[in-house]
């Protein structure tokens, strides 16, 4: 395989048969992402890591060998303050170059970081502290009054901007030694956490090893398609995995460069961005990409783009379609999910089959199984599963051994990792997402816990009895729907529907909040007295398509 300053190239090598016969995983029994892939780009081929511009339209630009020193001086002022290797870090920033900086920091020290998104709240904050154990918290001075109640349990506390009694980002940089020792980091040792919601009860904390940080690089690769030189725009949030697969992990190790966009969302200043940086590669989910698509044809010059990818929530065939009207080229689907990353893939030069999330990553084998973990035939629908071992998959659930195994059956082949998502494999291989086995609602690439939003709801003094369940919806796929059985039905209007979206936005993460909701008299239940959301489902369902 030919190779670009040092990176092997994957572009146009071969087919999708050849990927998977040649690929053999080759995991180090060490791997520290910041100094074998960050230091190790800055010395041996140093150029473009990371782009990142603001609202305003101010531009920052760093290169491998900057990410580098930066992050040994990061790390060395964390370690001065106390953070070890082992301990966990909750880093909350948004899309600006702190962020990369402070995980690649935390990595160097063999530290966990739990990267969070901004939206979430003091509740939110509170449980993952306490249930991670985390002892440093790194975030903007604005957002630090999230912390205030929790002071007791972070013993080091930095922000990006002065606030008092926080150490100041820039500051802990400029007092620190460059000379940076790294300690040893195993593959198997605990790397990152995510956390990520469940059907039940409070979000799980997803725990991967360096292993897996290790194993991103093959949808960067197979599926994003970089060589350095490349500049890829992946506009996902820095909470979420795909920031870490798509931002961070798999296009430095591939030796391209990020771009990273601290504004609003605005279509045609998503299209002015890919022009004036001349983007390449081009990550975002699909109800994004449905918006873009409507504004791409007034004049833009995207030449320098040759690819568009999505992840997080399917693309149909329409908004297939509309992108490459628009823009004459199709969206390139991948599958996977915050406990493996990418498992299936649209791969460079191969068909691309509208609505279908590709074929297996290589070195990852995906199978639609029965209950007793028989691989079934094309055309039959089953559960999307992963053959164990393999080291993109997490260590497990934090704290959580028993919801752990659940994941896991045994069949004829060996033991699977069950995704917990139904799918078909047609004749040639590629997957078709037929939905979820649990109640997860997947609404705009958000993945959202409905018990999460019904606790929210059920400490308002103005609620009995809650149900949330998906909508489907045209333009997020899914959205939040309530159905409440008020305390008074005479209450029951259109201000106490504002008031209680106002009361979920305040509560937990705003994109939780319910767009919808009902009232009804009593919530439908079985005989043991538990609700049944499959009802409530079909009754949001027929309203979806009534409308």
């Amino acid at each position: 395989m030919k190779t670009k300053g040092g990176v092997p190239l994957v572009r146009g090598d071969a087919s999708y048969e050849t990927f998977h016969q040649a690929f053999r995983w080759e995991v180090p029994a060490q791997f520290n992402f910041g100094i074998d892939v960050v230091d190790r780009m800055a010395r041996d081929h140093d150029g473009p890591a990371l782009i990142a511009q603001n609202a305003s339209g101010q531009v920052r630009r760093f290169t491998f060998s900057d990410i580098a020193s930066l992050t040994d001086r990061l790390a060395n002022g964390l370690r001065a303050r106390g953070v070890n290797k082992g301990d966990f870090v909750i880093v909350m920033l948004p899309r600006i170059p702190e962020w990369q900086i402070a995980v690649v920091a935390a990595l160097k020290l063999g530290a966990v970081p739990i990267p969070c998104i901004e939206m979430l709240t003091e509740k939110d904050l509170a449980y993952r502290i306490s249930n991670s154990g985390a002892r440093a918290v790194i975030c903007r001075a604005e957002q630090t009054g999230k912390f205030a109640a929790m002071a007791d349990a972070l013993d080091i506390r930095v922000s990006v901007g002065a606030t008092k009694g926080w150490d100041e980002f820039d500051e802990v940089i400029a007092g620190a030694p460059a000379q940076f020792e790294p300690p040893a980091v195993a593959a198997e040792d605990p790397a990152i956490m995510y956390y990520t919601s469940g059907s039940t009860g409070n979000p799980k904390g997803v725990l991967h090893s360096s292993r897996a940080l290790y194993s991103w690089w093959v949808s960067a690769a197979y599926w994003l398609d970089l060589e350095p030189g490349d500049l890829i725009w992946c506009t996902a949030d820095t909470g979420w995995s795909k920031a870490g697969t798509s931002i961070l992990f798999g296009p430095w190790a591939r030796g391209a460069c990020s771009l990273f966009y601290d504004g609003p969302f605005d279509p045609a200043e998503r299209l002015r961005m890919l022009e004036r940086h001349r983007v390449n590669v081009y990550c975002a989910p699909a109800t994004e990409l449905a918006r873009v698509a409507e504004e791409a044809g007034a004049g833009f010059d995207l030449s320098a783009l040759r690819r568009t990818v999505s992840a997080g929530e399917a693309v149909s065939a329409t908004i297939n379609r509309k992108w490459i009207e628009a823009v004459g080229m199709p969206v390139c689907e991948a599958y996977g999910q915050t406990e493996a990353l990418m498992l299936v893939l649209n791969y460079p030069g191969e068909p691309v089959k509208p609505g279908s999330m590709g074929r297996p990553s290589p070195g990852s084998t995906i199978a639609i199984v029965d209950e007793e973990g028989r691989e079934l035939p094309p055309g039959e629908e089953g559960d999307i599963a992963l053959l164990t071992p393999n080291p993109q998959l997490m260590l497990g659930y934090w704290k959580e051994p028993e919801r752990t195994e659940t994941c896991f059956r045994d069949g004829p082949a060996g033991r699977w990792y069950i995704t917990g998502d139904r799918g078909v494999k047609d004749s040639e291989g590629y997957l078709w997402y037929a939905g979820r086995m649990d109640d997860i609602i997947n609404s705009a690439g958000y993945r959202i816990g409905p018990s999460e939003v019904e606790d929210v709801l059920l400490a308002h003094p103005a609620v009995q009895e809650c149900a949330v369940v998906g909508k489907p919806d045209p333009a997020r796929g899914e959205i939040v729907m309530a159905f409440i059985q008020p305390r008074d039905m005479k209450e029951a209007d259109a201000s106490l529907v504002r008031a209680l979206q106002d009361y979920c936005k305040a509560q937990t993460a705003p994109y939780k909040y319910p767009r919808e909701i009902v009232f009804v008299d009593s919530l439908p239940k079985t005989l043991t007295g538990k609700v049944k959301r499959s009802e409530l489902r079909e009754r949001a369902a027929n309203e979806a398509r009534l409308a």
